[in-house]
């Protein structure tokens, strides 16, 4: 039975349930009021209040409530978070527009340093491939919005998402969830907790997975692409010798086995180039009909293999003890990722590019030290020390088909049908990086009302990365005209650069209580994120050679202020935030186009300044007894203020290489305008401690840049989406739901990508159609 008609008896059933909802809620007695809220945004547990930041908590009841398995997810429901990620290496995340240059296939570089930080537990993940996995056992998410280095340590110029799983407990606990869905999705996890003997040693253990059938059908093979399989575990142990100590011990590890991640056709641009070396004209050349130019159609006709394995994993060690009136705490990790695929990057049936993929291997090493004021005063605060280490390794491999000189070339007999036919190159690449910082924020009660506020980092980074790539295959080269035509393609390179700097970081904050339940803030912050090194190629000099000027980028300087209400008074029905604020970057760290004589190269270099501006709100509302209602909403104006050699888009490229004038143009993934909002209602009904719920997720955003140039074509739709569920519960016990996800099977696309060589050829990867299913989750 096809989905659709799979997904009326469950619809009918929603509307009937929200009819009954309603006619009893005018029966309610007196709504609920809003619960505080405790942050640990700066590392101490504290009113939401008196931390003068912009922040979102995401609790592990809302995160179960709105099916969120997934930074994705998360996204969903936080506006001013951007998540993209065209496949787990490529993985991107932004706060605000900024945080990464990443927003398309292809387009990851070792050599660069991610604005916003990934922490789990306090550790910091490195690679932002690590947010493309399941999210695993959590008790929440905390979202901090702007410069965060003097609370965290490790660059973190646009934000940090912290992630925090559940503790061992020392009562007996159990619970585990089982889901059933369309397209053959299934998920199942299940979590134990206790004591070992004592309650001086606790435990929990998680276990995880999920499987999905694929959401395109490829018309060339007759399978399904884009299938995922996931799976993960995380151990926790935890010994407390007295009051005083408190050791903790973790293991995790996540591994996704998919085919994955292609795209389909979405548009065709015209370019300055003849019209015999557009996408029409060459797709009539090579006697291949294209596919339909409709996204929600979900065809492909891809021809090379497609698969993705990756794993990631690692151990740490937290040693918390009591100092005085200050807690000490020790934080140990050493952490590592798997990557390999199998891409076909023309994106089409013909044999253009039959091999692409990077092996890779990453390995960590971290140490931190921590000194946090544990009672209250009229000064509180935290300092630390943070060393930081890690390598990676890649092998970069591509290999052209017998299309690829048609394509990229010209005909024949100008260009001999098998000149690119088998040419490939094969790289070796190894970055490493250690860092050291010392940072610390302190907070003075000037009086009852106000706090100031006043944190500095230091941080000494020595980076270095080896890059080496050699060319073979391909049909034979006789003439010096068909050698460079070759090399226009492809080149062999060679280098090696290093980088040793530091750089000071620093944040004042102020915090006026209006009223109990009221108070308004303001910060200003200057933050900087190292120089890089372009681990992807560089531009070539007229001699042919690598213009190694370009290996290195320089550091990326951040000024930022903003400032806000927080609205939350005891009692009360209204939780209300409002915040106002502007990043302006200097050296922007991105990628552009090569400019000089060489072959067409993206490689990295620095922006001259980009600024994001904007006002952010966020709302709670319980209006009545078993009704939460809540809202967030960003207005954000992200752009190039000047960018005088970005990449060309689409509508202006011609013949030769050449760079364009992208300032004043939008950020890419950065709408203008991006919302969520939620209802949650839950009703007692008979029996003991029984309720029946129903729940309305939605988000949107208005269109956005798919990727730097800003081309119209490459431009990404606004959309909104609408999740539902309904259900019965006993809380603490049981819960069966059913949901609905995109419940009016909206077309909606993540992200874009023009085809390699720039025929015209647009891609997109389309979002998630309408799905329904349903949840089982005990408790013990």
């Amino acid at each position: 039975m096809p989905p659709i008609l799979r997904l009326k008896p469950v619809l009918r059933g929603l509307a009937a349930l929200a009819a009954s909802l309603a006619g009893s809620a005018a029966r309610a007695e007196a709504a609920a009021s809003v619960e505080p809220l405790v942050v640990t945004a700066r590392l101490r547990p504290e009113d939401d209040l008196a931390a003068p930041v912009s922040l979102t908590v995401v609790t592990a009841d809302t995160l179960r409530a709105s099916g969120t398995t997934g930074v994705a997810g998360l996204a969903a429901r936080v506006p001013s978070l951007g998540f993209s990620s065209p496949n787990p290496r490529n993985t991107a995340l932004t706060i605000r527009g900024l945080g990464s240059g990443v927003a398309a296939v292809s387009q990851a570089n070792d050599g660069l340093e991610p604005g916003v930080g990934l922490y789990v537990d306090g550790v910091y993940r490195a690679r932002p491939a690590a947010a493309a996995f399941d999210l695993q056992d959590l008790e929440r998410v905390e979202i901090l919005r702007g410069p965060q280095g003097t609370l965290f340590g490790r660059t973190s110029t646009a934000g940090v998402v912290s992630l925090v799983t559940r503790a061992p407990a020392t009562a007996p606990q159990a619970d585990g969830e089982l889901t059933l869905g369309d397209y053959g999705y299934r998920r199942a996890r299940a979590s134990v907790s206790g004591s070992l003997g004592d309650d001086q040693i606790t435990a929990r253990l998680s276990l995880g997975g999920a499987a999905r059938d694929g959401m395109l059908r490829n018309m060339k093979s007759g399978r399904r692409s884009n299938f995922l399989g996931s799976f993960n575990a995380l151990g926790r142990l935890r010994i407390t010798p007295s009051d005083d100590l408190v050791i903790d011990f973790s293991a995790d590890m996540a591994s996704l086995k998919a085919e994955c991640c292609t795209q389909v056709p979405m548009r065709i641009g015209t370019t300055l180039r003849p019209p015999a070396r557009q996408f029409p004209a060459l797709a009539a050349a090579a006697g291949y009909v294209p596919l339909p130019l409709d996204p929600k159609a979900r065809i492909t006709d891809i021809d090379a293999p497609l698969a993705i394995d990756t794993t990631e994993g690692g151990v740490m060690a937290r040693i918390g003890a009591r100092a005085g009136a200050f807690d000490l705490t020790s934080l140990t990790a050493w952490r590592w990722w798997d990557w390999d695929a199998a891409n076909d990057r023309d994106f089409t049936g013909l044999s253009i590019q039959t091999v692409q993929h990077i092996p890779s291997r990453q390995e960590q090493v971290s140490q931190e030290l921590r000194l946090v004021t544990r009672e209250a005063g009229p000064v509180q605060g935290s300092a630390g020390v943070l060393v930081f280490s890690q390598v990676i390794i890649g092998r970069p491999i591509s290999v052209y088909g017998p299309a690829a000189t048609a394509w990229l070339l010209g005909p024949a007999p100008t260009w001999p049908a098998g000149l690119l036919d088998g040419y490939g190159t094969e790289g070796r690449t190894r970055f490493r990086s250690t860092s050291a910082a010392v940072f610390g924020e302190a907070t003075w009660a000037a009086s009852e009302r106000l706090s100031l506020t006043a944190g500095l980092r230091y941080a000494w980074e020595d980076k270095a990365g080896r890059f080496a790539s050699t060319v073979s295959g391909g049909g034979p080269a006789p003439t010096p005209f068909l050698q460079a035509a070759k090399l226009s393609i492809l080149r062999p390179q060679a280098y090696q650069a290093a980088i040793r700097d530091g750089g000071l970081s620093g944040r004042l904050a102020a915090v006026y209580r209006l009223s109990p339940g009221l108070s308004a803030y303001a910060s200003l912050a200057r933050a900087e994120t190292s120089g890089g090194i372009n681990m992807s190629g560089l531009p070539t000099n007229a001699q042919g050679q690598p213009a190694l000027a370009t290996a290195v980028i320089r550091p990326e300087r951040v000024m930022a202020w903003e400032a806000g209400l927080k609205l939350r008074p005891e009692g009360g029905r209204l939780a209300l935030s409002l915040d106002v604020f502007e990043t302006r970057v200097r050296d922007f760290q991105a990628n552009v186009v090569d400019t000089g004589p060489g072959a067409l190269r993206g490689y990295l270099a620095n922006v001259e300044r980009v600024r994001s501006r904007g006002v952010e709100a966020e709302a709670e509302l319980r209006p009545l007894a078993g009704l939460v209602l809540t809202g967030a909403a960003a207005l954000t104006d992200a752009r190039y203020l000047s960018y005088a050699n970005g990449p060309c888009p689409l509508e202006q490229i011609g013949v030769a290489t050449t760079a364009c004038d992208l300032s004043g143009r939008r950020l890419p993934g950065a709408p203008k305008w991006a919302w969520s909002a939620s209802a949650d209602y839950a009703r007692p009904i008979p029996g003991p401690g029984s309720e029946v719920f129903l729940r309305l997720d939605a988000n949107g955003w208005s269109d956005a840049a798919g990727e730097a140039t800003g081309s119209a074509y490459t431009v990404i739709d606004g959309y909104a989406l609408v999740n539902l569920s309904a259900g019965l519960r006993r809380p603490g016990a049981w819960e069966l739901t059913a949901w609905v996800r995109n419940a009016f099977d909206a077309s909606w696309l993540t992200s874009v990508t023009v085809q390699a060589g720039n025929s015209g050829l647009v891609l997109g990867a389309p979002g998630d159609p309408r799905s329904a299913g349903l949840t089982l989750r005990v408790a013990y």
